[in-house]
């Protein structure tokens, strides 16, 4: 168990929460128009135009293989930054920024998902929430 000083930002997908780490995350933006993209991966639901710049955007939900669903008021586009490349992920919820009391390496599965999209998990008062590998995450 490691201790964290570093922050989160809690999101959610269905019922299910998940943290990603702030440093990696570049803006967060109300669900837009997204311009699919023929033959592309069965996760990436397409590009959108983030001020003048095309940013590829994908689907968490798709990518974890859950049922689709259509968005919301609340649904958002996170942006992150990750080895220089801009990517969007669509997700139900954003919550808020948080910060672990400690972090765990994940076990084998967390909520019927591989593993090896996850850094580890961490613990919030009596609460626990998965951490997303990103990298993992994007490929």
């Amino acid at each position: 168990m490691e201790e964290s000083g570093q922050q989160f930002i809690a999101i959610e997908l269905g019922s299910e929460r998940y943290a990603l780490p702030i440093a990696h995350i570049y803006e967060i933006i109300k669900m837009q128009k997204i311009t699919v993209v023929p033959n592309s991966r069965f996760f990436m639901e397409g590009v959108t135009n983030l001020r003048g710049k095309i940013v590829p955007i994908i689907n968490l939900r798709k990518r974890f293989g859950m049922e689709e669903i259509a968005a919301s008021r609340t649904t958002r586009i996170v942006v992150v930054n990750h080895e220089e490349e801009i990517v969007g992920m669509v997700v139900d919820r954003v919550r808020q920024v948080i910060q672990f009391s400690s972090i765990e390496d994940s076990g084998e599965s967390t909520s019927g998902i591989d593993s090896h999209y996850f850094s580890g998990i961490g613990y919030l008062d009596d609460d626990f929430i998965t951490i997303l590998n990103i990298g993992s995450t994007l490929r």
